[in-house]
């Protein structure tokens, strides 16, 4: 799937490009699906570039069949199912993967089913785990609980025994988080969260909050966080300039943290898959956590994918499966 003009949902187009080959210490994966996330929808419009020399092509994450194996590489076959974190390039029938960003199949899940677990595991483990440390019996605020990553978060959260708070648009939307196992459901268009957190702790406020909203709720979140809290900012739908109190970070003596997962270094990516392979995958395969799809539609439908995406209808993933 090409990206000729940046533009709307019809700016990707369905074309016949050369196929990629494996380079030293990659495998190339014949797709059976990917998903879609909001750096594909920003790709799309011209907002966000892929890392120099990589894909041209939008695709986060896939799974699929490796097909052929490049020079060097060890540990896997022709022939394994897998699921894979990508820097670009799920929206196609082939795609070369560096073997560090590779992981198996789940026992108990299909093929198409993995595709949605790649990009949120990696994004919510590497978060809220390695950066936040969020421990048991704290309290974790997730903005946007009803997105891929926010569905993965709340099962991750509650996993490790947190307690669970999140934003989300609509009524329905919160019910579907509170299934997942959300303690405390906070519709941003009619609550104030600031509020709704202090009542829901007591006043001591939340632990960790992971954002994906960025400079428009920043002032806010420094109001929301707990004394020796943690911010991690992971997304920028509400702007990129913010102005931050550090009296009011001072006093709580908090922590601001922001990430990104697509231009990481390829160790640094390794190690987060491993961490997701021995941290996360054992709980999907114990029914603990699991994907939340909301639906899937043809690859030749991308257009419609991201329509569906970029407008919030979905709760959890929407994939592209060929």
């Amino acid at each position: 799937m090409t990206i000729p003009q940046p533009g709307g949902p019809e700016a990707l187009v369905w074309a016949k490009v050369p196929d990629p080959v494996p380079a030293a210490g990659e495998v190339l994966v014949e797709v059976t699906a990917s998903a879609v996330n909001r750096a594909d929808l920003l790709q799309r419009q011209g907002r966000y570039a892929p890392p120099d020399g990589t894909s041209p092509y939008p695709g986060l994450e896939c799974s699929g069949r490796i097909v052929a194996l490049g020079p060097g590489v060890a540990g896997w076959a022709v022939g394994d199912q897998v699921c894979a974190l990508l820097v670009g390039g799920g929206y196609a029938e082939l795609v070369a993967v560096p073997v560090g960003q590779l992981l198996p199949v789940p026992e108990g899940l299909s093929v198409t089913e993995a595709a949605a677990l790649p990009e949120v595991a990696c994004t919510v483990w590497s978060n809220l785990f390695m950066v936040a440390h969020l421990r048991p019996a704290e309290t974790v605020l997730l903005h946007g609980g009803a997105s891929g990553i926010g569905t993965m978060a709340i099962q991750l959260a509650k996993a490790v025994g947190a307690k669970v708070l999140v934003t989300a648009g609509s009524p329905d939307k919160l019910a579907r988080c509170a299934e997942l196992g959300a303690d405390v459901g906070i519709d941003y268009r009619e609550q104030d969260f600031v509020e709704e957190v202090a009542a829901a702790t007591g006043g001591a406020g939340a632990d960790v909050i992971l954002d994906i909203i960025g400079a428009k709720y920043l002032d806010r979140n420094i109001d929301a966080l707990a004394t020796n809290g943690r911010l991690v900012v992971i997304g920028l739908q509400g702007g990129v300039k913010g102005e931050l109190d550090l009296g009011k970070l001072l006093a709580k003596r908090a922590a601001v943290a922001a990430t990104t997962l697509r231009s990481r270094p390829l160790g640094e990516k390794a190690a987060i898959v491993a961490a997701v392979r021995e941290h996360v995958w054992p709980l999907i395969e114990a029914g603990v956590v699991r994907p939340v799809i909301d639906r899937v539609l043809p690859l030749t439908e991308a257009a419609e994918a991201h329509r569906v995406v970029e407008a919030g209808e979905q709760v959890g993933k929407v994939l592209l499966a060929r």
